[in-house]
């Protein structure tokens, strides 16, 4: 397996998915998913120009990145797994992306460690589309109010959203209502679609999408 072909190959899907979508290719932006890869695995991708990537575990990310960001300028690490409470300065230390915002508490965490901190990274709000219990993310019918409660009250800037449709349904009604919220909102960033769907996603008007296993291979 060439990680460096196979990113290339999802680059090129990239392009002309937008370009189908009467859209820039430019327009949407590649997250890496290295969730479970190791440092061998992930420098061929840096190496070959990708930038951006994305971690699902604090404690993961923690073993990983620090040395790779110290060879590579530019790096850009999204959180894109759940977040405990109990990792929250950990999270806003490390991480210059968090996609996860999902609960007040999460929320009042991040606004308290930002504020400890004086680090500003970027904030999604996850929304659970598909309202699945076993699922983390805001109920699409509290995303509005959420959104308020974060900007407003906490002080958060809030720059995206971001879903994981059911995987036993079609995800584009969940990616349209996922930027039905946005609009709503005056938020522009929708991170949405993964390798089996990304295609679709950008046809919904995705503006990052993250993929792992069409460039990394299976986990």
């Amino acid at each position: 397996m060439d990680v460096r072909e196979n990113l290339e190959k999802v680059r090129a899907t990239i392009a002309a998915a937008a370009l189908s979508a009467d859209r820039k290719p430019d327009s949407v932006r590649l997250v890496a998913v290295s969730k479970t890869k190791p440092v061998d695995q992930i420098r061929p991708v840096i190496e070959a120009g990708q930038r951006v990537f994305g971690e699902n575990r604090v404690q993961e990310a923690q073993s990983k990145w620090p040395g790779l960001k110290a060879e590579t300028s530019g790096i850009e690490l999204h959180l894109i797994g759940p977040l405990q409470s109990n990792k929250t300065a950990d999270a806003v230390a490390l991480f210059d992306v968090i996609q996860t915002v999902d609960r007040e508490k999460i929320a009042r965490e991040i606004a308290r460690e930002i504020d400890k901190q004086g680090k500003s990274p970027g904030l999604y709000v996850q929304v659970n589309s598909g309202s699945e219990p076993q699922k983390a993310g805001i109920e699409p019918d509290q995303a509005d109010a959420f959104l308020t409660l974060c900007r407003s009250d906490l002080g958060l800037t809030i720059t995206g959203l971001m879903c994981i449709p059911p995987v036993d349904e079609n995800p584009g009604p969940h990616f349209a209502l996922l930027a039905r919220i946005a609009r709503d909102n005056g938020i522009e960033t929708l991170s949405m679609g993964m390798s089996d769907d990304f295609e679709t996603a950008i046809c919904f008007g995705a503006t990052e999408v993250r993929v792992g296993s069409a460039i990394f291979g299976a986990r």
